[in-house]
């Protein structure tokens, strides 16, 4: 069911639109912030809400304060950055409900915007606590949910807020970066264009059991790296030596393996392994998927990369969620980079980039530009992956 979208609302002028952004930014030691790109990703929606004459609340968390009010996870950073980068001024509230809260917003002009303090500094929005989301939801008039990483969430603005205002009458859209996962993550699960390929990578079988499963019915081939390889590997009598494996999930991987009979789903026929899964440790490629005892397997090797690769290039729909190796390090790093690079160069495609450890990953690569998407939800968008319903996206109006 497509979703109303910020593009469907009008007559915004003077209405009090409330905005769930994603501004779980990092912060040094000294409270700065060291990478704002969630921030920037906001730009669009805010910028078409000042041009419409709204009055923008915005909405966010950032760390797990769990329910306590801590000044080092305060939302203040984040307001002055953004009033850098649309070169304005951006109000912040020290609270996100209460009497002080309803004054300023009272005071606001068409074109305004206030920032609301960290949400999770009440244990209430996680609860997604009926009385919390009123408290919030009284100060709207429509509510936007910018913030894909959080929508596989049913917290008090997530899902709460937008709820009571449906109740109410109101519209609930998606946001610019909202409808653009949507439509990137959505289109490839629907209807990609063929040959559909999945690179999935990381450490545990277990986060991806459901992707796979759901990937199975609809992928034309899936490429497994990472650590989760070794598990699959075990359960086919392969030696893992010392790596990472879960060895309550063998079966679990022997099943997976067995109902992806008739699909391309391939596994490392060789291994960059280590003595340890440190900087500096002795390595060495295997001969084949065996791995010696006492080593470790850090990445895929180099007849491993060569035959991802060509399925890479013969894709035309990418989807790619978990790094091939322990790519931190640099010894370790070529084949996440090797895959990156291809999929980056794969200008016939449609490149989706899952989030999370695979963001970081084309990032430093140097190729995030030149892939087609990089998804701002690391678990959001590996639940949409799994098929799931995201209670941020279903809680939205229908078109």
């Amino acid at each position: 069911m497509a979703k109303l979208s910020i593009t469907d609302l009008h007559n915004l002028r003077g209405q009090r639109v409330f905005v769930r952004v994603d501004y779980n930014v990092p912060l040094d030691e000294a409270g700065n912030i060291s990478d704002d790109k969630r921030i920037k990703a906001t730009l669009p929606t805010i910028d078409h809400l000042v041009k419409s004459g709204a009055k923008i609340i915005l909405a966010a968390h950032l760390g797990r304060p769990k329910g306590k009010r801590d000044p080092r996870q305060s939302l203040r950073p984040c307001a002055a950055r953004l009033a850098e980068l649309i070169g304005g001024t951006v109000n912040f509230a020290d609270d996100c409900i209460g009497d002080k809260v309803d004054a300023m917003v009272a005071a606001m002009q068409p074109g305004q915007i206030l920032l609301l303090e960290n949400l999770r500094f009440y244990a209430e929005e996680e609860k997604n606590d009926a009385v919390f989301a009123a408290q919030l939801a009284k100060n709207a008039d429509v509510y936007v949910n910018d913030a894909f990483g959080t929508a596989h969430r049913a917290h008090a603005s997530t899902a709460g807020v937008p709820e009571i205002l449906k109740k109410r009458g109101s519209q609930c859209a998606a946001g610019f970066l909202m409808e653009k996962e949507l439509k990137y993550l959505g289109g490839a699960l629907s209807n990609p264009p063929r040959p559909f390929l999945c690179i999935l990578g990381g450490a545990k079988v277990s986060d991806k059991i459901a992707v796979i499963e759901n990937l199975l019915t609809q992928a034309d081939a899936i490429l497994i790296g990472g650590a989760m390889a070794y598990t699959f590997l075990k359960s086919q009598g392969y030696g893992v030596g010392n790596s990472l494996v879960e060895n309550d999930k063998l079966d679990l991987a022997k099943n997976l393996l067995a109902k992806a009979k008739g699909k391309k789903f391939l596994l490392p026929v060789d291994h960059v392994q280590a003595t340890k899964p440190e900087a500096g440790a002795t390595t060495r490629i295997t001969d084949g998927p065996s791995l010696e005892d006492g080593w470790c397997g850090v990445d895929i090797g180099p007849k491993t990369i060569a035959a991802y690769n060509q399925e890479i290039v013969a894709a035309k729909t990418i989807v790619w969620n978990g790094p091939m190796g322990i790519f931190e390090i640099p010894e370790f790093s070529k084949g996440t980079f090797e895959v990156a690079k291809a999929v980056a160069g794969n200008k016939g495609a449609t490149s989706i980039i899952g989030g999370g450890d695979s963001a970081k990953a084309v990032k430093k690569a140097g190729v995030d530009k030149q892939v087609t998407f990089v998804s701002t939800g690391g678990g959001a968008s590996l639940e949409f992956l799994e098929g799931r319903e995201l209670p941020g996206v279903a809680a939205l109006s229908n078109k």
